[in-house]
């Protein structure tokens, strides 16, 4: 039976099974859900169980549960050991709010235009059930030439506070030769990606103290250096006339965009116009000898994300300040060390601060970057199920954001990770009526399957 046919034979059992999670509020940030928690991670057990799994169980941690599930592929006359899959995913989805917003229930799945909206549709429910599904398919039918093991977490939209020591704790248990997740996007339902790279960060907040008191502008202005003044001045060195930052050794460890990375950017369908109209501005402005698509995905960046200080209310009031604040952040690349990073933005700063004031930079949070090199055997068996369920050969393309757990990957277990998403800008996750695509779900099955056929054939 082929793929097609088993989606088409089991797909209204499916169909429950993904309700059947989504009906669960399991909203992570919300006290009022912790039993939900368990409940979503409890189902989970079951469906992993019921889809091949030899053990299933939920896992203690110091905050929401993890549910580990694994299948131990037998094997003879296999010359070469069998390569491990770990497919990673979250349950705890964002909170609902504003209801008014929703066309539909949020909790009760409602199927409209091909669509299945409800919170968790996409994000991340819908992207781990393609995961399931696909396992399935291949356990059940006796095609899977691996072993696969399932983390899925409950913490996931708050930062994943209780993954890196899970990991540490578990990290023979996890020990696999890949990553498997489907929780990011592609490009477009016609144009196909694989996420090939996320940027790190960094973020600061910065603070300028100069008099005891805020001071009279006439009594004092041009005699006693402004702590407002004194941060702009500060900030405006940080970015050069080219784009470039200028912290000392901020592009040491900046690897070069591969050209054929480059080349697949390129064919990325993209109009400055339109991008320039959308967010309605005349120019875009960002590191010399780079596309935007480039800056926003392979390259590092500075930016002001709030400043504050003296008198904002309405009217006038001539005062000069005595404080100013401002919150900073870097966007990191792949190889860039954020602490690394961190404490040499909070070192230059010192050596251009101003005389007449007093300087207090505090490191707020901050996470590696991660890419994953499009040569590697995962990446190659990713590109053919793609290539095979949506009809054309899928563009690497690196995002812009950040997700720190991809590199604590990395880091701790020593593997790389393969970012298989399927989810699309109009999904609107974590807004009012997030939804999924249904003709794309079930490609994404597809995608995957071949993924774990493609897979075993480089390694048995």
């Amino acid at each position: 039976m082929s793929i097609k046919e088993y989606i088409d034979a089991h797909r209204a059992r499916f169909m429950e099974e993904w309700t059947s999670l989504i009906r669960i509020p399991s909203v992570s940030c919300q006290a009022e859900h912790k039993t939900d928690m368990t409940r979503c991670a409890e189902r989970w057990k079951e469906l992993l169980l019921q889809a091949g799994c030899q053990k299933a169980e939920v896992l203690p941690s110091a905050g929401n549960p993890f549910v580990y599930a694994e299948y131990n592929c037998q094997l003879s006359n296999v010359n070469s050991p069998i390569p491990t899959v770990l497919v990673y995913a979250h349950y705890d989805v964002m909170p609902v709010e504003p209801l008014e917003q929703w066309h539909s229930d949020p909790w009760e799945p409602s199927i409209r235009d091909g669509r299945l909206y409800a919170r968790g549709a996409d994000d991340d429910k819908g992207q781990a059930m393609i995961q399931a599904k696909a396992f399935e398919y291949m356990a059940q039918t006796g095609q899977l030439r691996c072993n696969v093991k399932f983390i899925f977490e409950g913490e996931e939209e708050i930062g994943s506070p209780s993954l890196e020591a899970f990991l540490e704790e578990h990290k023979e248990l996890l020990k696999a030769d890949i990553i498997l997740v489907s929780d990011t996007s592609m490009i477009g339902k016609e144009t196909p990606s694989i996420t090939t790279g996320l940027r790190g960060l960094a973020y600061w907040q910065i603070e300028v103290d100069g008099p005891n008191r805020d001071l009279h502008s006439g009594h004092f202005g041009g005699a006693v250096k402004n702590p407002v003044n004194a941060l702009c001045e500060m900030i405006s060195k940080v970015v050069d006339a080219d784009g470039r930052i200028t912290i000392p050794g901020f592009y040491d460890d900046v690897l070069p965009i591969p050209e054929e990375e480059r080349r697949m950017i390129a064919q990325i369908p993209f109009s400055q116009e339109k991008y320039n109209a959308a967010i309605d501005v005349d120019d875009v402005f960002g590191e010399k000898g780079y596309s935007t698509l480039e800056r926003n995905s392979c390259r590092p960046s500075f930016d002001v994300c709030g400043i504050w200080g003296g008198y904002t209310g309405e009217g006038s009031k001539t005062v000069l300040p005595s404080k100013a604040f401002a919150k900073v952040s870097c966007r990191l690349v792949a190889n860039q060390d954020h602490e690394k990073i961190s404490q040499a933005f909070i070192d230059y700063l010192q050596t251009i601060k101003p005389q007449g004031v007093r300087l207090k930079v505090t490191p707020m949070h901050g996470g590696q970057g991660y890419v994953c090199p499009i040569d590697i055997p995962a990446y190659k068996a990713a590109e053919k199920g793609f290539e095979i369920a949506f009809g054309k050969r899928p563009l690497a393309a690196r995002r812009g954001g950040s997700i720190p757990i991809i590199a604590a990957f990395e880091q701790i277990l020593g593997c790389k990770t393969i970012l298989m998403g399927f989810g699309l800008e109009q999904n609107a996750i974590h807004s009012p009526n997030e939804s999924m695509d249904l003709e794309v779900w079930e490609k994404g099955i597809i995608a995957v399957t071949e993924f774990y056929k493609e897979y075993a054939k480089n390694d048995c």
